[in-house]
């Protein structure tokens, strides 16, 4: 069984992608399952993108014909902590809400991964930010947001570092930092000295990998953007996880093994140029007694 806790949207992500792949392994079409269900091709395409979950008995007889029945007590404990509970996002501000709805899926998958890595090129993640950090981040991104909201979406990012980082069983991070986002000076050097202790802080917690990509670098393949690796839960046999990209409008989930190979090779070739995990924080506080107060 999966281990309790975990995001409702992510379990019923990861039961859509498990539903699809099984499909696909068992070389049937979405209007053979229809026709096996007694049901419509619109429902199964419905179950495969994760909008909404079979009946019990349309589950069991899915994996009949998948040649899956040896782990129904797994798929219905699955789909039963789907529908149940809550994410913990949930509650939040109807506004806050609004200025995040993309990102709902990406908070799931990231509060239930057992591993998380990252090419972070032009701030520290998300995850790794203090409060005032965040809060210039925000500001700077969301010109005319009232201070109010601003102020929400701070609350809502500390707020996901603790139910990611704090969580019974936290996942092992690993995340690549480009020097360059490291010395830009955002919100005042105080904040960014506070920013950078804390990263220091973190890069020293067991469970947490950090390296830094040296500006002496030169070229590398992280030039085309940044980007997050989510790895799925090992009871989930046949999905390897996924990579988030997010844009200005929106976030791409890329979840083809191929696609995920590719950012993989990516972020292991930008591993080998960056700074070995254990010289991280005194790098970071080098860098930070680097920056002069105006």
């Amino acid at each position: 069984m999966m281990a309790s806790g975990q995001s409702p949207t992510a379990l019923k992500w990861w039961f859509a992608m498990e539903m699809r792949r099984m499909r696909d392994s068992a070389g049937l079409t979405r209007d053979e399952v229809a026709q096996a269900v007694k049901g419509s091709v619109p429902a199964v395409g419905h179950i495969e993108a994760g909008r909404s979950l079979p009946k019990p008995l349309e589950l069991d007889k899915m994996l009949e014909i998948f040649g899956q029945s040896e782990r129904a007590d797994f798929f219905h404990d699955l789909r039963a902590r789907a529908k149940r509970g809550k994410d913990w996002w949930i509650g939040f501000e109807p506004s806050v809400s609004n200025y995040v709805s993309h990102l709902n899926l990406f908070l799931g998958l990231e509060s239930s991964s057992p591993q998380i890595e990252s090419w972070d090129a032009l701030v520290p993640p998300g995850l790794f930010q203090t409060p005032e950090y965040a809060e210039a981040v925000i500001r700077a991104g969301r010109s005319g947001m009232p201070i109010k909201e601003i102020r929400k979406l701070v609350e809502l990012r500390m707020t996901r570092q603790r139910e990611v980082l704090e969580r019974e069983q936290p996942p092992k991070i690993w995340r690549v930092i480009d020097e360059a986002a490291l010395r830009r000076v955002v919100g005042s050097p105080e904040v960014t000295k506070a920013q950078l202790e804390q990263l220091a802080t973190l890069a020293e917690r067991p469970g947490i990998d950090l390296q830094i990509l040296p500006l002496d670098a030169g070229a590398h393949n992280g030039t085309e953007g940044t980007f997050t690796i989510l790895t799925a839960p090992p009871e989930l046999e046949n999905y390897p996880g996924c990579v988030y990209v997010e844009t200005l409008v929106k976030g791409y989930y890329y979840e083809e093994l191929e696609e995920i190979t590719r950012y993989r090779n990516a972020l292991t070739r930008l591993r080998v140029q960056a700074t070995k995990p254990k010289d991280s924080p005194t790098l970071l506080r080098r860098i930070a007694k680097d920056l002069r107060s105006p």
